[in-house]
């Protein structure tokens, strides 16, 4: 083994790091002190299987044999502990209890305008959102109502598909909000019920379901069929 891969913790520390094994116990606690703050002499070693495992499997304890004498393996964890904390700074890095907070009443923190709340009122984010009930409302016409005579956009040019409204809202085929109309003539492609579930009553092909924005609701007379040009 040319190099050992292991984790090392400390109390305000966790890396992954590469050691040769053939270095000595003195020479990886002169490496850790780098990167755990901890001084050489105060270094207690211990290694563990895995940060999930807090059984101790070795005790690093002499300083001059090397790693590979305690049969290291990769990704085991290196334990150190500071046997004189009161010599150095372990432990206070994390240790918050004595650091002045900064508070900032609500009411202040409601006037800022370079804060999170500021940002989420401006832009509509989180609670100030639209309400789904609101966006719903906003997208329909208040007279798209229910039994209202009604106009659909037709991609056939001269063509004029009239009926009535009998269902506005959301469905269970489709996301989003659906106006139901009821044609004077069979142009639909439904009795009012789609995939098992009913949202109004008509005559087969007589139903259909549009989206808003391509119904026009106004006074539009049922069109009177024309006998004499049919031949």
């Amino acid at each position: 083994m040319s190099t050992l891969h292991v984790f090392v913790v400390s109390p305000d520390t966790r890396s992954e790091r590469r050691f040769d094994p053939h270095i000595t116990v003195g020479q990886l606690k002169s490496k850790l002190e780098l990167f755990t703050g901890i001084p050489a002499a105060s270094q207690v070693i211990s290694v563990l299987n895995s940060e999930d495992n807090p059984t101790i499997v070795a005790q690093l304890s002499d300083d001059s044999k090397p790693l590979g004498f305690y049969s290291l393996q990769d990704w085991q964890v290196l334990k150190v502990d500071d046997s004189n904390p009161s010599a150095s700074f372990t432990g206070q890095l994390t240790d918050v209890s004595q650091v002045d907070k900064f508070e900032l009443s609500d009411d202040a923190y409601a006037q800022r305008t370079d804060s999170v709340l500021a940002y989420k009122q401006q832009h509509k984010v989180g609670r100030f959102a639209p309400k789904a009930e609101e966006t719903k409302t906003a997208s329909i016409p208040a007279n798209m109502t229910v039994n209202a005579r009604c106009e659909v956009e037709s991609l056939e040019p001269g063509l004029s598909k009239r009926g009535t409204i009998r269902f506005v809202g959301e469905t269970k085929f489709a996301s989003g909000v659906w106006v139901g109309v009821e044609y004077d003539e069979p142009f639909g492609k439904n009795d009012g019920s789609v995939k098992g579930d009913r949202y109004f009553t008509c005559r087969p092909n007589y139903g259909v379901f549009i989206k808003p924005e391509k119904v026009k609701v106004g006074d539009f007379p049922e069109l009177a069929l024309d006998l004499d040009e049919e031949m």
